[in-house]
């Protein structure tokens, strides 16, 4: 069964397109990752979904409740952490969540075994306004607001975005917990790493999503052979490989270039072609590709999708 449904969703900001005939579904007590870099239109389709913002046309639903329509019932069933953090910063760690609590007519109390394995680690600063906690502190308080009216869906918009490691790692931790609970869970990210960490993911640009599946049959779908190339000159070797024609997408990833070579080309072309260009020093290395290079391949050839 779903817990959300999105069908043909389309938004746009005056000449601007911001989601183009979105669709997807989400299973219910499943972590389903939205990735895609800045200004793919994840937080516009978190806002439409979390009823803040009104789609232009299509459809969508949360726990059967049509986002507009029964707007009320969603905002009483749903998390959300929106990007930047939201909290009342000049209340201290416990006046924030026993407002929150307030809002939905309950208390810390009565949901604590929800939270508790969150609030243990901010307990010790519950007398510390909000506003004078690390990134990663913050991320905990608003995960325990988000979580305090028990919500069957949690809603998070890129909640890592400028934390450091450890406290990354310890958040999906947390969210792996919460799964256990039957809480469905929608994340989005900019960070192709925490793919591996969802049930599913979609990957979207430019308010289009390029797939929908899991980590594994996204990454072995992948077309042609990846390799990572190298030379003496770097820059001049990223003008040339995108003049072999054998090519089917080069990007800098770290200090080699990747290319995925077209069907009938190999290693053994691409060391002729740089020979031939005055390149030295060449290093060819195939690669398995990982999800960074599915999505750059969906990015750069749309008839992969």
């Amino acid at each position: 069964m779903n817990s959300i449904e999105i069908k043909n969703i389309y938004k746009s900001y005056k000449d601007a397109k911001a989601l183009e005939n979105i669709s997807f579904e989400v299973k219910k007590g499943e972590i389903f990752g939205l990735i895609g870099p800045d200004g793919a239109g994840k937080t516009t389709l978190f806002r439409i979904l979390t009823t803040l913002l009104l789609k232009d046309s299509g459809s969508a639903s949360v726990e059967g409740f049509d986002v507009e329509k029964d707007y009320k019932a969603i905002r009483n069933i749903i998390g959300y952490m929106p990007g930047r953090f939201s909290l009342y910063q000049d209340l201290t760690v416990e006046e924030n969540l026993k407002f929150f609590a307030t809002i939905f007519d309950t208390s810390i109390e009565d949901n604590y075994e929800l939270i508790k394995d969150i609030y243990v680690q901010i307990e010790p600063f519950r007398k510390r306004k909000a506003g004078q906690l690390s990134g990663g502190m913050k991320q905990k308080l608003a995960l325990c607001c988000a979580l305090i009216h028990q919500p069957k869906v949690l809603f998070l918009d890129e909640p890592t975005t400028g934390v450091d490691p450890v406290s990354r790692h310890e958040f999906w931790e947390m969210l792996k917990k919460l799964k256990d609970k039957g809480i469905t869970i929608m994340v989005s990210t900019p960070y192709m790493d925490e793919a591996s960490l969802c049930d599913r993911i979609a990957l979207i640009q430019s308010g289009r999503i390029m797939r929908i599946d899991t980590l594994d049959n996204i990454v072995s779908a992948f077309p042609g052979n990846l390799y990572a190339v190298k030379s003496g000159n770097m820059i001049a070797l990223n003008f040339d490989l995108k003049d072999f024609s054998g090519i089917s997408s080069s990007y800098i990833f770290g200090e080699y270039i990747h290319i995925s070579l077209k069907k009938d080309n190999d290693e053994n072309m691409i060391m002729e072609f740089l020979k031939m260009k005055g390149h030295s020093d060449i290093e060819i290395s195939k690669l398995q590709p990982g999800i960074e290079d599915c999505f750059m391949e969906l990015m750069n050839n749309p008839e992969n999708r």
